[in-house]
């Protein structure tokens, strides 16, 4: 087994180095990984880089603190207030002004505080079930999320337990590359214990309707992660928001329903474009 490719790495003003990949030209899109055991971009988006690289866009994929090639202390609150740090001082340490932020699961709801913190920086949001729109006594309810806690923190988890827990994923399991869970597993050997304990995320309901950038969603019904009505908390509240739900259908949009996925956004970036 191995770990994912290795890009580049930048050290941030708060001391941590943070892993990105960086590749193709044009629109610039930031790729946020969700947070399951073993997650970087690579893992949640090696598989759509091409398509949108094809189109014109720049994909720049960042491995967040705790994840992927990124550092990972076990001193670290893995919260949406270091992700939020995390994430303004790589922009301003790649010299990145506006971008696209592309996020599932915990990538979505640091899109989305990110959008409220520092609206001028965002050119717009596409989102997969994103996290932030629910307490977190709702997420750890879900069947997914009780089953990828208990077994990380378990003890390192080997490929048949990766498997387990990231068909919980998938509404389709046969269509995980067996490839990215054997990746999954290595990272994950390297990740703070401290990961799960500390994360926490804020329920920024009440704040959607400040979010005025344009925003394209998408969810499957079958989620087991994040419950899917939070879609309708975001339209609702976002002016410019519209959302895509899919049936037979769970948490992993961009894998499960690619060329749907892939589709969309790449309309989504070329209605950004045009203004």
């Amino acid at each position: 087994m191995s770990l994912p490719p290795v890009d580049r790495f930048v050290t941030l003003p708060s001391g941590l180095k943070v892993h990105y990949y960086d590749r193709g030209s044009g629109t610039p899109v930031v790729f946020l990984h969700g947070a399951g055991p073993g997650a970087g971009a690579w893992a949640n988006f090696s598989q759509n880089f091409p398509a949108f690289e094809r189109a014109g866009v720049q994909c720049i994929g960042l491995d967040m603190p705790g994840f992927g090639h990124s550092d990972k202390p076990e001193s670290l609150q893995y919260n949406d207030d270091t992700f939020d740090q995390t994430l303004i001082e790589f922009f301003n340490a790649i010299g990145l002004d506006r971008a696209i932020l592309l996020g599932n699961s915990l990538g979505g709801a640091i899109s989305l505080r990110f959008a409220l913190d520092h609206p001028e920086r965002v050119l717009g949001l596409i989102l997969m079930a994103p996290g932030g729109v629910e307490e977190r006594e709702t997420y750890f309810q879900m069947t997914g999320v009780q089953t990828m806690v208990q077994t990380f923190q378990s003890g390192p988890m080997d490929l048949a337990e990766m498997r387990k827990v990231m068909s919980l994923q998938m509404y389709d399991p046969s269509r995980i590359p067996d490839g990215l869970l054997e990746q999954r597993v290595e990272v994950a050997k390297l990740q703070p214990s401290t990961l799960f304990s500390t994360m926490r995320v804020a329920n920024m309901t009440p704040r959607l309707e400040e979010i005025q950038c344009p925003v394209l969603g998408f969810w499957g019904v079958n989620d087991q992660f994040n419950p899917h009505t939070g879609s309708l908390k975001i339209t609702q509240a976002c002016p410019r928001s519209r959302f895509v739900l899919l049936s037979q259908c769970g948490h992993w949009v961009m894998l499960e329903q690619q060329e749907v996925f892939e589709r969309e956004c790449l309309q989504f970036v070329d209605e950004v474009r045009a203004g």
